[in-house]
């Protein structure tokens, strides 16, 4: 009897322990370089995230310095932003970012009204 109660036990302090490591939010916070690659060849940006548990906040900085900003989450490993942009025209467009982080990396895939680009990050 005392051995079905240490085995309960233990089942349920692994289970614990499974449950708050898959709990743990993956840190982003800081500035990343980020490389697009569009159409015309690769566009370099920085990316500055701001998070609080699972809720970011990015500002970015295009190759030829106009400032963005948006919002976004990340689960586990899995990221998610958008931005809205201003056109030279003054238009304004939205670009969706999905992606994976791996430490100090994360790469993915942007929306943007031209059609679907991938890129890539590096935390500096």
């Amino acid at each position: 009897m005392r051995k079905s109660w240490l085995l309960i036990l233990a089942f349920f302090a692994l289970l614990s322990f499974v449950v708050l490591a898959g709990a743990q939010v993956t840190d982003v916070s800081g500035e990343w370089e980020l490389t697009i690659q569009s159409p015309r060849g690769e566009m370099i940006s920085t990316a500055k995230f701001v998070q609080e548990g699972e809720k970011i906040t990015v500002t970015m900085t295009g190759p030829r310095g106009g400032e963005s900003s948006g919002e976004g989450t990340i689960q586990g490993n899995a990221i998610q932003w958008s931005i809205t942009r201003t056109g030279p025209e003054g238009n304004q467009f939205t670009i969706s970012y999905k992606g994976t982080v791996e430490g100090t990396t994360m790469s993915g895939t942007a929306e943007t009204p031209r059609g679907s680009v991938n890129w890539k990050a590096t935390q500096k």
